[in-house]
């Protein structure tokens, strides 16, 4: 039998308007994640902040090193050592994502549920530079600036019950980091997206905008 354990989510449910508010019930249940094992031609394979190649490298992980694999989602297409996709694996121990095309996982299908809950990273669209992350354990919001391209990165933010938008800004320029604590109560939920703009303190003409990402507060 190819698959692998599998993380089961129980009892989630998640209603996001066109507007992206959010209303949360029920609760999230975990068993153990699946694992996989990298594979590459030798050399250690990047590990991204978002599923993308674009996406900033956080670290790299050594080929035949094991993972844990927390969710599974829909990325930039990848030829690797198992083929062309467009799935990435979520590793939380890594702090980013791989591609799937590396990962020996022991199937030919997704092994670990969709990500959007407790992933907590992500990049605006369209390859621009701004990319944001979700720190749950202590609820702050980081926010990068990775290239000069003439606009601030901000993180566009609402609350349970669909209070917000609230933003987070890098207005630093290239390569610099903004690390901002957020008001959001113990198990409380946010829904998040990273975007680019011209910073203002009234509501910004958000642009490239990234899906939307659900996190919690632990």
């Amino acid at each position: 039998m190819k698959r692998l354990n599998l993380r089961r989510i129980a009892g989630l449910g998640i209603i996001l308007t066109a507007v992206g508010t959010l209303s949360v019930g029920g609760a999230l249940e975990a068993s153990a994640a699946a694992t996989g094992t990298i594979k590459t031609a030798g050399d250690p394979l990047n590990v991204r902040r978002a599923p993308t190649t674009s996406a900033t490298a956080v670290k790299t992980v050594a080929n035949g090193a094991s993972v844990s694999i927390d969710c599974q989602t829909v990325g930039t297409s990848v030829t690797g050592t198992f083929g062309t996709s467009t799935l990435w694996d979520y590793v939380p121990a890594l702090g980013g994502y791989v591609s799937d095309t590396y990962v020996n996982t022991g199937s030919d299908t997704r092994i670990a549920p969709d990500c959007g809950v407790g992933t907590g990273s992500g990049q605006c669209a369209d390859a621009c530079a701004g990319e944001g992350q979700y720190r749950s354990s202590d609820s702050h919001f980081l926010v990068y600036d990775t290239d000069a391209d003439g606009y601030s990165a901000v993180v566009a933010y609402w609350l349970k019950g669909g209070a917000g938008p609230f933003y987070v800004w890098n207005s630093g320029g290239e390569g610099t980091k903004v690390d901002k604590a957020v008001t959001v109560a113990k198990g409380g939920w946010v829904f998040y997206k990273v975007c680019v703009a011209n910073y203002t303190t009234g509501k910004p003409d958000l642009k490239s905008c990234s899906d939307g990402i659900t996190d919690f507060a632990a």
